[in-house]
């Protein structure tokens, strides 16, 4: 049995499907989840050897593979190996009796201000109207740590999704707007170093298998008993949000991508929103950024 250790922002639910239906144990794999608690915490783990593969923002692998000016001032040749899901959800949301007329000088809670989530964030507070002078801007970490923030009142705002969004709406939050209104977009993908994939490539297709026949079974409504229990568990949804995070699952704009395909569309949205959002960095060329080999999809299941 080969145990790959994986690097999860939110407990992932189709891990767990994967594991629950006998999937993963029939491809001689076991998966050990190792939760971040920042994006530059995941990827020092990724880049030290620490984590196998990680369940990441797009965004981050090109902030770690193509910009030298990140939070760890370092790069590597991550690669993303396949797209996980579109978003699962993914909004802005606002503390309980907070409305969109109240955000000027709140705070909006962020992994790290200049990556992944945080262009989200800044992309739909602008389409409401508010410019990053017209609010301040703190880094909390993973959007567990942020849902809690956001209610406890460390922040005003923040973009939640993967199970978070539907606690925090339980809980009284508001959700102003979503990251499905951006255009193309993908949340997740798997994502692993270069001399990873050339040393442990045979398992970590096997990985990317189970994990797309999983998310297949789900988009055409199998396990869904499974899946439900699972959110239910890991998320600590209560009946009804799990079974809304399951529909979720299945959604033609935020769910999972069952063919695991990185698409140049939704890159090119993860690359526009760093480009309008980080201003005085170095403006990346989608092209460029394609040619660098960011996407390595010789993993993915042949048709």
């Amino acid at each position: 049995m080969r145990t790959i250790r994986l690097g999860t922002f939110s407990p992932s639910v189709l891990v767990e499907v994967a594991a629950a239906t006998g999937a993963l144990t029939a491809a001689g794999l076991k998966v050990d989840e190792i939760p971040a608690t920042s994006s530059p915490a995941q990827f020092t783990a990724l880049m030290d050897g620490e984590l196998d593969a990680a369940i990441t923002n797009p965004d981050n692998v090109v902030a770690y593979r193509c910009v030298p000016d990140n939070p760890l001032a370092r790069t590597d040749d991550i690669r993303i190996l396949a797209a996980i899901d579109q978003g699962l959800g993914l909004g802005l949301f606002a503390q309980p009796g907070l409305a969109v007329n109240q955000l000027r000088g709140k705070t909006l809670g962020v992994d790290v201000p200049g990556s992944g989530f945080a262009f989200v964030a800044y992309e739909l507070l602008a389409t409401l109207g508010l410019r990053r002078v017209d609010y301040t801007v703190t880094a909390l970490g993973s959007t567990p740590r942020r849902a809690q923030a956001l209610l406890s009142g460390q922040c005003g705002m923040t973009v939640l999704n993967a199970g978070n969004d539907l606690s925090a709406a339980r809980a009284g939050a508001s959700c102003l707007a979503r990251a499905s209104s951006l255009g193309p977009y993908v949340g997740a993908v798997l994502a692993a170093r270069g001399r990873t994939i050339e040393r442990d490539g045979d398992a970590l297709a096997a990985l990317i298998r189970v994990l797309l026949g999983t998310a297949v079974d789900l988009v055409n409504g199998d396990h869904l008993a499974v899946a439900r229990a699972a959110a239910a568990r890991r998320l600590d949804l209560d009946g009804a949000d799990a079974e809304q995070y399951v529909r979720t699952l299945a959604d033609p704009r935020e769910g999972l991508v069952a063919d695991g395909a990185m698409s140049r569309e939704a890159l090119g949205t993860v690359v526009d929103l760093r480009n309008r959002h980080l201003p005085r960095g170095e403006r990346l060329n989608l092209d460029a950024v394609i040619r660098s080999g960011i996407i390595d999809d010789g993993l993915l299941p042949a048709g």
